[in-house]
């Protein structure tokens, strides 16, 4: 693990001072903060998909649930990192502002917070839908804090290759909730956030890479450089791209979904090449917020395909 020992820490924000005047309190903001809810609302969007395109379809209450535990365990992973980083957080420009390092909320108190509602999903989920899918659910924040975020992500530059894993978990998680089983479909649908991670990671990496450089955290550009992460991202966009394709290929998906994805996946490419082409770390940016998009989208035209399915073979 690297030695975040010698970080430096930079000069405390405005809301840092204010914190340690009055002390921290309750917050509805920072506590929402401490469950990021913008990885929340893509796990949202792919849980739900999850669970839509399962075959044999489930009771609407089932699937709300699947999706709310989802969501909740989500949340709470996102809270346990966020005690566990809060040195790094401290350091980075990007992060010093959440709730943990600027003061706003006792280290101990998110902790706290992150485990009760982690137990609490895993419990609902396996009271109310099944025990199948409450295993992957406790396994899927098992996989993101202790793996990821205590082992992986200050140890290795594939920290994120590797990690990804855990945010390809919902889709599988809603699929296995109404089926009970782990079909291929439902690796395919975690197959594509887990080849989209890569390039999506290393996109924000790129134009953030001091940041991650000051706070001694291993990402592909500070120890690699720019050109081996901008040719690992083609790399995976290619993989990406091929895995985009298998809910046809499976069957799950028709020919709506063929042709947005293809349309998207055009795009990603594109701007893929460009940030390849360009000197520096130029239109990382760019390719970092449409890969949001791209996620979002892509998994929308499962669903649109699934309502208006015309089938290619």
């Amino acid at each position: 693990m690297s030695d975040t020992s010698q970080i430096t820490t930079p000069d405390k924000a405005p809301e840092a001072s204010i914190a340690e005047e009055t002390g921290p309190r309750f917050r509805v903001n920072d506590y929402t903060m401490l469950l990021k809810p913008r990885i929340l609302s893509l796990v949202v969007m792919t849980g739900l998909v999850g669970t839509l395109m399962a075959p044999g379809g489930g009771d609407a209450i089932t699937g709300l649930i699947s999706v709310l535990c989802i969501a909740i365990a989500a949340g709470s992973a996102g809270a346990i990192n966020m005690w566990y980083d809060r040195d790094i957080d401290m350091v980075m420009r990007r992060t010093q502002h959440r709730p943990i390092p600027s003061g706003r909320v006792d280290p101990r108190v998110a902790l706290g917070y992150g485990l009760f509602l982690g137990i609490g999903s895993v419990w609902a989920m396996a009271a109310y839908v099944s025990y199948v899918a409450a295993g992957l659910l406790i396994f899927s924040i098992f996989y993101y804090v202790v793996i990821y975020t205590m082992w992986l992500k200050r140890r290795t530059p594939q920290n994120i290759v590797i990690g990804g894993a855990a945010g390809a978990f919902p889709p599988m998680i809603g699929w296995v909730a109404v089926t009970g089983t782990f079909d291929p479909g439902a690796i395919a649908l975690f197959m594509i956030i887990f080849l989209w991670t890569p390039p999506h990671s290393w996109a924000l990496a790129l134009f953030r890479k001091e940041d991650y450089a000051n706070a001694s955290v291993p990402m592909l550009p500070v120890v690699a450089g720019i050109r081996e992460t901008k040719k690992q991202m083609l790399i995976y966009t290619v993989l990406m791209i091929a895995s985009t394709l298998a809910p046809v290929a499976l069957g799950i998906s028709g020919a709506l979904f063929a042709v947005i994805a293809i349309g998207l996946n055009v795009r990603f490419w594109m701007l893929n090449w460009k940030v390849w082409k360009a000197d520096g770390d130029k239109h990382s940016k760019q390719l970092f917020l449409y890969s949001i998009l791209y996620l979002f989208l892509i998994f929308l035209a499962m669903v649109a395909d699934r309502i208006l399915f015309f089938p290619v073979f």
